[in-house]
């Protein structure tokens, strides 16, 4: 679905700044269609999905440091992005809180996603983690997001 049909869909015009981000957020767009419509021969099931989840985080990156650490947009286009699906509202929550502000995804706090009821293996602080060792998250292919 493209980014114009997302915004007929909310049925409103877009607020003042929307131009500024609009190439921007195109951009993400076109990667995220790219990234649905790849093959995913040859990939584990949970590898399959590994991009959509790092162009969302990256799209919702770009709008929550031009909202809240370069306060470039308004407070009328961020809750726009967020009517329009357009970012992901509970990834920036969690951004906003101590110790979560380079979380990868979601599912890598959720406890009842893993086996032993713990955290993603990314969310390990890289000191406790052998040097040699490669670890990656089986959920978003992240390779540790907790420092």
């Amino acid at each position: 679905m493209s980014l114009n049909v997302k915004l007929r869909r909310i049925r409103r015009k877009p607020p003042a700044g929307w131009d500024t981000i609009e190439s921007t957020m195109e951009e993400f767009e076109q990667k995220m269609r790219d990234a649905e419509t790849d093959t995913h021969e040859g990939k584990r099931k949970s590898e399959a999905v590994w991009p959509i989840f790092r162009i969302n985080h990256q799209r919702s990156r770009y709008i929550y440091d031009l909202y809240y650490k370069k306060e470039e947009i308004s407070k009328e286009l961020y809750d726009f992005c967020v009517d329009a699906k357009l970012v992901d509202p509970q990834l920036i929550a969690k951004w906003k809180k101590q110790g979560y502000e380079n979380l990868c995804c979601l599912r890598c706090v959720q406890v009842r996603d893993t086996n032993f009821g713990t955290n993603c293996v990314c969310r390990v602080p890289r000191s406790k983690i052998d040097a040699e060792r490669v670890i990656e998250c089986i959920h978003c292919g992240c390779r540790g997001c907790s420092g």
